[in-house]
């Protein structure tokens, strides 16, 4: 078993199925703070505890014309706001190793995106801050060579640390989940399953109409079925894009859940891991 540790009050690999969740990215205070607060009230009636994800900046969209969120200065403020008036952990997307510290003042978790997962001194910049640091595996990375990027936290002085699984790239423009991933990496480290992310097909949703921005598509339809699969494989946590409407989002609205099918899927997900516990 890998090393436990607290998130705020969330406990992370000490056999408590926990939720990650939140819209893609932050597109503004107002529904930033409506998509916590919808999120928080699902969770707590159905006794999951969790931690609120949305990015101040997306910075590895397909196109530069992409819509990639408000920015550092106005998207830490919304996001500390979340932490103290909703009352949860929140995490957030860091980049950079020099927004580390800043991004450490106003959230719980720094979470490395995946196209980032090798970068050493972001890793590192990351640990030191003492905050916890979610990795999400890298879709052209091997579940055993993950082990690579928790040492380098670790030996940055990060004992905080889990890892989150998106799915590998399986030819062009798909990816799938290798369920053993989840067991290998489990051996050093708490493992997240990112249902959302795995079912997405990058630079497959053609153009919009508006401007002609490449998109990503998805297949939301599979959602609920891989995070059953997850828990049952043994995760750790859940993680989970929400939005209250995907086809509006302004980020990977295409493999998003929908908010409204929210209690549902947490409804099965914790059928399995009660009845694995």
């Amino acid at each position: 078993m890998p090393e436990s540790f607290l998130v705020g009050k969330v406990a992370v690999g000490r056999g408590e199925l926990f939720l990650v969740a939140g819209p893609c990215v932050i597109e503004s205070e107002r529904h930033a703070v409506s998509m916590a607060e919808s999120i928080a009230r699902i969770t707590t009636e159905k006794k999951i505890p969790y931690i609120f994800k949305a990015s101040y900046d997306k910075a590895n969209r397909t196109s530069i014309r992409s819509f990639r969120g408000p920015g550092l200065d106005e998207g830490l403020r919304i996001l500390k706001k979340i932490g103290h008036e909703v009352g949860v952990p929140v995490l957030t997307d860091v980049h950079e190793a020099t927004d580390a510290a800043r991004v450490a003042e106003a959230v719980d978790v720094l979470q490395i995106p995946a196209f980032l997962c090798r970068q050493t001194d972001l890793l590192a910049a990351a640990a030191k801050t003492g905050r916890a640091i979610n990795i999400k595996k890298g879709q052209f990375v091997s579940p055993w060579d993950m082990r690579h990027a928790v040492d380098k936290v670790r030996d940055a002085g990060g004992n905080r640390v889990f890892l989150t699984e998106r799915g590998a790239s399986f030819g062009y423009n798909n990816l799938v989940v290798d369920m053993r991933s989840l067991a290998i990496m489990r051996e050093f480290a708490p493992v997240v399953f990112d249902a959302t992310h795995s079912v997405q097909l990058p630079s497959a949703g053609g153009t919009n109409g508006h401007d002609g921005v490449q998109q990503s598509g998805g297949q939301p339809e599979f959602i609920p079925l891989l995070a059953r699969a997850a828990v049952a494989a043994g995760v750790d946590g859940v993680f989970l894009e929400v939005h209250d409407d995907p086809r509006a989002a302004k980020s990977d609205g295409a493999n998003a859940l929908d908010l409204k099918n929210l209690p549902e899927v947490l409804d099965q997900i914790l059928a399995v891991h009660q009845a694995l516990n």
